[in-house]
């Protein structure tokens, strides 16, 4: 069938997504992989990692000339400068961090079982700042992007290992994350399952939709619609800017659990981000 290429054809597919009914992380996962193993055969665990570019050669060609000169490297190196600058009382981002913030970025979101809230790297990185006296940086872009990019860059070919540990209060932040994801929403009545699951790999206008596992590997992500490094939950964001929904605020209880589920999904995959992506 050829791809997916108008609107209605994306609500149609919207009408046959819904919430699947309670089951452990582990379930939900093996679900998923079984579905996009099924649905392209061909395509290796590994090979998730580079989203959509594992589904098109030409796009991939494409994809693999632009980071042979990665548009995103002048922001890695301003985070790089930005994480190593001290706070004005001496410490640095290196002090709120296990092994100083290196090579972590595979572990995160987190559950903190004390304050019983999802972290995300982005949320931890302000929750270093306003500990150690110093404003919170906007979220999304900029930088906290970029310190958050570097961290990502010093973590590249780690293997994704979200835990979500046997507590109530994590499985309930899972719960409502993979709820967010699978709930249709917007005018356009459409949640993120109806592009990423349902129509995977087909195509939206000139673009091929990127299959939901993986997706969260490569970020922060240069995009070029941003022209700059952006925020996995810039792009949420912005997804639900599409569909007409009102979005919610970056780094939001809602965000960080929709993450937390969304990145649980890709466990096992080596991070590659920072990337580029259209």
């Amino acid at each position: 069938m050829k791809g997916l290429t108008c609107l209605s054809a994306m609500l149609v597919g919207s009408l046959f997504i819904s919430v699947p009914s309670f089951a452990d992380p582990q379930s939900d996962s093996d679900d998923v992989r079984a579905f996009f193993q099924k649905r392209f055969s061909n395509i290796t665990l590994e090979d998730y990692a580079d989203g959509a570019y594992a589904l098109n050669e030409n796009a991939r060609m494409q994809w693999e000339e632009i980071e042979e000169f990665p548009p995103y490297e002048d922001a890695v190196d301003e985070g790089m400068v930005l994480f190593e600058t001290p706070f004005a009382n001496g410490k640095s981002y290196a002090t709120c961090f296990p092994n100083g913030g290196i090579g972590i970025k595979q572990n995160y979101p987190k559950y903190d079982t004390e304050t019983q809230q999802v972290i995300t790297v982005e949320y931890a990185i302000n929750q270093c700042r306003t500990s150690n006296g110093e404003a919170a940086l906007p979220y999304g872009q900029g930088e906290l992007a970029y310190v958050s990019a570097y961290m990502a860059s010093t973590s590249r070919e780690n293997i994704i290992n979200v835990v979500i540990p046997d507590d109530e209060g994590a499985l309930a932040a899972y719960e409502a994350g993979k709820k967010m994801f699978y709930e249709r929403k917007g005018q356009l009545n459409m949640a993120c399952a109806t592009c990423h699951i349902s129509i995977a790999g087909g195509q939206l206008r000139a673009e091929i939709t990127s299959p939901a596992l993986g997706q969260t590997t490569h970020f922060p992500a240069f995009r070029f619609g941003w022209d700059d490094i952006g925020t996995l939950q810039k792009r949420y964001a912005g997804c639900n800017t599409q569909v007409r929904a009102k979005p919610f605020a970056l780094q939001s209880e809602e965000y960080r659990n929709l993450e937390y589920f969304h990145t649980y999904m890709a466990n096992g995959l080596p991070l590659n981000g920072p990337g580029s992506r259209k």
